[in-house]
């Protein structure tokens, strides 16, 4: 399963970049709503019924894959502090950036989303035990100038646990083929029957 970043869908270049490299696979990539817990309540709806083997999150997704316990997960530039990057420049209508299947084109946030992004911020590194340590790997793009979590990364899944990348915030093919495709088969043993990432 992949999840999306702020502003974008489930039909991003990155969603497209990972089925043509993952051929045989099927890439549930779901469109996410604004409301931070209503995201997050449906993709662990996802996880229950779909069992995937992997999922990715990139950016605002990663914030939500950090907490999809007990599936192995790769958050990719993690925004862990939605609340502050949406109050110091995303306010007011904003345009997402690939097509939704509901067909919307913009959406709006107001200070209840960032009320509701802080309120899931205070909660969302509860529940990493030591075998959820074991399931989540942090990929750092080393040139990325938008988010700088991997300190905290490191602090709570520990150093090992954390990788980097030749790149910025955003994967384009190259990294997703060279970099993202093999730590997806590196963590799910390409798994005969694992068809969902």
């Amino acid at each position: 399963m992949y999840v999306h970043g702020f502003a974008s869908s489930g039909s991003s270049g990155t969603v497209m970049a990972l089925r043509r490299h993952l051929e045989g696979w099927q890439v549930i990539a779901p469109d996410l709503p604004v409301d931070p817990f209503e995201a997050l309540e449906l993709l662990r709806g996802i996880v229950c019924d779909e069992q995937p083997c992997i999922v990715v999150g990139t950016s605002m997704g990663g914030m939500y894959t950090q907490q999809l316990w007990g599936v192995p997960r790769i958050v990719v530039n993690p925004s862990f502090e939605m609340s502050r990057t949406l109050l110091f420049g995303k306010m007011g209508r904003n345009k997402y950036m690939s097509k939704r299947k509901d067909g919307a084109a913009e959406f709006r946030i107001d200070k209840a989303v960032v009320e509701r992004f802080k309120e899931m911020e205070k909660q969302q590194f509860r529940g990493i035990t030591e075998e959820e340590k074991k399931l989540v790997i942090g990929l750092f793009g080393d040139k990325d100038p938008i988010v700088h979590f991997q300190p905290l990364m490191a602090q709570l899944y520990s150093e090992e646990r954390c990788r980097w990348f030749n790149g910025e915030h955003r994967l384009n093919d190259t990294v997703v083929k060279k970099v993202l495709i093999p730590l997806i088969h590196e963590l799910t043993g390409d798994e005969a029957g694992c068809k969902y990432y």
